[in-house]
């Protein structure tokens, strides 16, 4: 049976919050893009941030909406999901961003959404109307995407290291300058082409709730996907600039050719994710790829007391979104 169609105000209403978040998304997480390019001295960070958000947005045309699929469909159990959950769960990733993002700690946006409609469907309907697949392989890839991550970044800089070891270092460092900026365009790919699905994701999840959708559309509307890819690249251009500071000055000291592998193994990860539908953390990719590549000098090159704090960060995302996501749904439920 159709759902009865939401008022379409309501629908509007959320529809805007949801891209707002998008916005925030590419706003907290362009550290991930251009962290690297900006710390080696590559693009000043007027020019890596537009650089980053053109590559958010050539993403729709190279991506499937295989991730989109996954958080729309594959999180909750059809018809558990109405307007109240929506609301809630993007509160609650809202909330984790603003607060992660003003203290310049590198969270996981995407994990915030997961954490906000897990928390939202919990409140309404318990842990029974979740799909534990769903659920259970978003939750493995918060572990698994780090550590791929960082053995992709490690493995590239010991390979670099061994083709280029008869090369002087300022030969080095011209080449990689110039393919950095083919690496970070990579990164910025994966980025969009990952993130902008989340949202795009529970816009979808939002519609077929309200009955402007259906659980057979293979795809959601060509308005949605437009709209949320301009809306992570319009984040990206506005950057934010407290956690840049953080991944690519404070976790290790970075050269153009570490940038560079860094880069490349997190984008090899997000790729792979992104075919396989998994909402990944593009925070996470990075920050492992970037321990990886400061592991292979030494391990006393990377500051592991700040690479420490993320990983609390990280840990604290699911459950901090998923609670504040519960009150704003038990809120919204209550007022309307």
């Amino acid at each position: 049976m159709e759902p009865i169609q939401t008022a379409l105000w309501v629908v509007v209403v959320l529809v805007i919050l949801a891209l707002a978040f998008d916005f925030m998304n590419g706003f907290h997480d362009a550290a991930n893009s251009i962290a690297t390019v900006v710390s080696t001295g590559v693009l000043k960070p007027a020019q890596a941030v537009l650089f980053a958000a053109v590559f958010n947005f050539i993403a729709i045309f190279i991506f499937h909406l295989s991730v989109a699929a996954t958080v729309g469909k594959g999180i909750v159990l059809p018809g558990v999901v109405d307007t109240h959950v929506v609301f809630g769960a993007l509160i609650g990733a809202i909330t984790w961003n603003v607060i992660t993002w003003y203290y310049g700690i590198p969270s996981s946006s995407s994990h915030a959404l997961i954490g906000g409609i897990v928390g939202a469907v919990i409140a309404k309907s318990g842990a029974s109307a979740l799909i534990a697949l769903g659920v259970l392989r978003t939750v493995t890839f918060i572990f698994v995407s780090p550590m791929l991550g960082f053995l992709l970044g490690s493995l590239m800089m010991v390979l670099v290291s061994w083709l280029f070891r008869k090369a002087t270092p300022s030969r080095v460092d011209k080449w990689f300058r110039r393919l950095q900026l083919v690496s970070a365009g990579a990164y910025s790919l994966g980025h969009g082409g990952n993130d902008a699905q989340k949202t795009i994701g529970i816009i979808w999840m939002l519609l077929i709730a309200t009955g402007y959708a259906t659980v057979e559309d293979k795809s959601p509307p060509t308005w949605t996907i437009v709209s949320c890819y301009i809306a992570i690249a319009l984040g990206t251009l506005f950057g934010g600039w407290r956690i840049v500071k953080t991944m690519g000055q404070r976790i290790t000291k970075l050269r153009p050719v570490g940038g560079f592998c860094a880069e490349t193994g997190g984008a090899m990860t997000l790729f792979l994710a992104t075919g396989l539908g998994i909402p990944v953390s593009t925070t996470h990719t990075i920050t492992g790829a970037i321990v990886g590549v400061g592991s292979t000098r030494r391990a006393s090159a990377v500051r592991w007391g700040v690479a420490g704090n993320i990983v609390w960060a990280w840990v604290f995302t699911i459950p901090a979104s998923a609670f504040v996501a519960a009150i704003a749904y038990w809120v919204s439920f209550t007022i309307y």
